[in-house]
């Protein structure tokens, strides 16, 4: 009971580092791209991680080879959460609200429930599925459909990237728990990384805007890159393989709903009851589901 109380305080402490950053991550993507392409700064930040996680692991002596145990989820997560993912979602947010974005991108919960149970054979509660009903029904509330002009060009289009984005975050986490690797997630994070990198290259080369980065988003860039991208991902990696898949896709809720709260406070978007009465259903839904 006490490496159980443990380990789960352990996770929800990744988790809050894990909504800090990734949360605010969002707005700051969203201030950026109106001096940068969407597709360079999404290379930009997964080379700096690169690099940043490198330089780090190789002070601490740490930097190898990804054992053949590690080699699922270094190409899952290089792939399809950190490649897919941010090819999908980069192109979205310059077409789409940042909260919006942050909202729909980071909801694994209507993907990572099912595939726990299709793939990992896991038994969801029914107290943790009127949790993820829960929170679903805060997404919605927050994401606001109603309010949302259909008919404005990309908008279904930058919404189903989202949609595709979280598709392919939740299958890179089931992977991980799946197939868990023999070194710790840090220590794989350069190979992954930049994974990701060659995953967003062709995507990057094929936009026409010029210069791609403008002087005004490399500090951005340098943050989300440097700091964002590294430490938010392994505590993302981390708390995915670590919790059940229904209380991790209800817990990450809380990423896109502190990244509405951030948007509204600094790009002054809209703020209202939706606000109010989504994150209530979102906070209650996360303590549901992780109450045993």
């Amino acid at each position: 009971m006490g490496a159980r109380y443990h380990a789960m305080r352990s996770s929800l402490h990744l988790l809050f580092f894990a909504i800090l950053l990734f949360g605010g991550a969002w707005p700051i993507t969203k201030a950026a791209v109106s001096d940068a392409c969407p597709m360079w700064f999404g290379l930009g930040r997964a080379a700096l991680a690169t690099i940043a996680a490198g330089l780090l692991l190789l002070v601490l002596r740490r930097f190898h080879w990804p054992k053949r145990e590690d080699l699922p989820t270094v190409f899952a997560v290089g792939i399809l959460q950190l490649g897919g993912f941010f090819v999908l979602a980069h192109a979205a947010v310059a077409l789409v609200e940042a909260g919006r974005t942050a909202i729909i991108s980071a909801v694994v919960t209507y993907w990572l429930i099912p595939l726990s149970m299709l793939v990992m054979g896991e038994q969801v509660s029914g107290r943790r599925w009127l949790a993820a009903l829960l929170g679903l029904a805060g997404i919605m509330v927050l994401a606001g459909p109603w309010a949302v002009d259909w008919t404005a060009p990309g908008q279904l289009a930058g919404h189903g990237m989202l949609v595709l984005a979280a598709l392919l975050w939740s299958i890179a986490i089931i992977v991980t728990r799946r197939f868990p690797p023999k070194s710790p997630m840090f220590d794989l994070l350069p190979w992954a990384f930049s994974i990701g990198a060659l995953v967003i290259l062709p995507f990057a080369l094929m936009s026409e805007r010029a210069p791609p980065i403008g002087l005004s988003a490399w500090p951005y860039l340098l943050y989300i890159g440097l700091i964002v991208a590294p430490i938010g991902t392994w505590c993302v990696v981390e708390v995915g393989r670590r919790l059940p898949g229904a209380v991790a896709s209800v817990a990450f809720l809380l990423v896109p709903a502190f990244g509405v709260f951030v948007s509204t406070l600094w790009l002054g978007e809209p703020f209202g009851w939706d606000m109010i009465l989504g994150g209530g259903l979102i906070a209650a839904s996360v303590i549901l589901a992780a109450v045993e």
